[in-house]
This record gives structure tokens, sequence and C-alpha cells, in this order.
């Protein structure tokens, strides 16, 4: 069975599939936009007879430029798109067992496209929601 480690890391590889999108396993102390950040947020153990499934909930933060950039709603709505280059859902559904780590990945939403204030810097993000069964 796979790690809480391993499953982030695959997540953050298949992000790397993005051109120009820098991503994270870990919370980095000073993001630099455009940046993925993988949350763990849930894991429901047992979900399957005799150890057979777990399921882990994980955020995907996207930070990009500056709220003041013109650009950056733009970039941000390629990040939400559900295909194309710049899609986020098709980047991590594109490799749906994460190298044969885990035996299904689904990104079921996007959600809280806004503006957020880090390191005294306001950027616009958003987080998408993803599910992984192992």
């Amino acid at each position: 069975m796979a790690t809480l480690s391993e499953i982030r890391t695959g997540i953050a590889t298949n992000l790397g599939t993005i051109s120009g999108l820098r991503t994270s396993a870990y919370v980095p102390d000073e993001p630099k936009p455009p940046i993925a950040i993988i949350f763990p947020e849930n894991i429901s153990f047992d979900t399957a007879f005799g150890r057979g499934l777990d399921t882990y909930t994980f955020t995907v933060q996207v930070i990009v430029s500056k709220i003041s950039d013109r650009n950056a709603q733009s970039n941000l709505d390629g990040y939400c798109n559900p295909s194309g280059a710049s899609s986020v859902k098709a980047a991590l559904e594109s490799d749906k067992t994460l190298g044969d780590l885990v035996q299904d990945l689904r990104v079921t939403e996007a959600r809280d496209y806004r503006a957020a204030t880090i390191n005294e810097n306001t950027y616009l993000t958003v987080t998408f929601a993803v599910t992984v069964y192992a």
C-alpha cells in the first residue's frame, strides 16, 4: 500500500506536466507563483473489507500572479479548464494510478476562486478537490 508521502509526490509529479507551473508536495516557506501546493485533507481507512481500500481527500491550491497582474485571471482560468495543456484536472487524471501506487484518482471540483493574502502580497488562487483510492 502507498504511503501518504508517496501519494503526495505522485500528485506533484502529475501536476509537473503543466508547463510553467511549479509544484510542491509540501507547503513551501515562501511560495513562488505560479505554483500548485498539495494538502492532505482527510483519510478514510478501511473503506473496503480486509484493509482493501483507503480513501484520501487532497486539496491542491494553485496560486498565480499578484491580483494586480491583468493576466492572473486568464492564467487561472486555464488551470480551471476541464481539458487542455494547462488543465489541472487533465494533468492529475493523466495517470490515475500515480505510477501504479493507487487504484484510482479523481478531480471532483474546483472551488474558492479568489484573492488570498500570502506574505503580505495578494495573489489569485483556486483550490481543487482530489479523491484518491488506495
